[in-house]
């Protein structure tokens, strides 16, 4: 990219707004697209204190791509500062939850109950037998509290349960 294009998304940073993505590079643990996003923003701003780094400098500098750049800097001029360093997350691309907070609170007392006859305690295979409905074997599953969960779906739920209340 040229470097006398006229930019159409200009990055202009306050004092506040470069602290903080100062703060954001050098402090803490952060994901690495959030890290790269402060550092792109710091490059482009052409505020007095900014670098106003042209876009294809920017590219080689951060080793990353003019979409990525090109993107950042549209998107703090449209969303704000704030937006542009949370992730954007699609409700198209994420999965329907299986267990919401009924089915939660079914499993985690089906799971707090006692275990089946024989048994000293709940498993997680025995779980997904009692509480979801397998096709093949229709006369094992009697609560029918979600249409379908692997194990790992139970365990992750109940992990993640048992975590928040601790």
């Amino acid at each position: 990219m040229p470097e006398t294009e006229i930019k159409r998304y200009v990055v202009r940073l306050s004092a506040d707004e470069r602290e903080k993505l100062e703060s954001l590079i050098h402090t803490g643990k952060r994901p690495a697209a959030q890290v790269l996003k402060a550092r792109i923003l710091l490059k482009a701003d052409v505020s007095e204190a900014g670098e106003g780094w042209s876009d294809g400098r920017i590219v080689k500098a951060l080793d990353t791509s003019l979409s990525t750049v090109f993107r950042t800097r549209q998107r703090l001029v449209e969303e704000g500062f704030e937006a542009v360093l949370k992730r954007k997350h699609s409700p198209n691309s994420a999965r329907r939850r299986i267990f919401d907070g009924a089915a939660e609170a079914k499993l985690i007392a089906l799971a707090c109950s006692p275990p089946p006859k024989g048994r000293a305690r709940w498993t997680l295979v025995l779980l997904e037998d009692k509480a979801c409905p397998r096709a093949l074997d229709p006369g094992v599953v009697e609560l029918n509290i979600v249409e379908r969960a692997s194990d790992n779906t139970i365990g992750r739920t109940l992990k993640k349960i048992s975590s928040n209340h601790i």
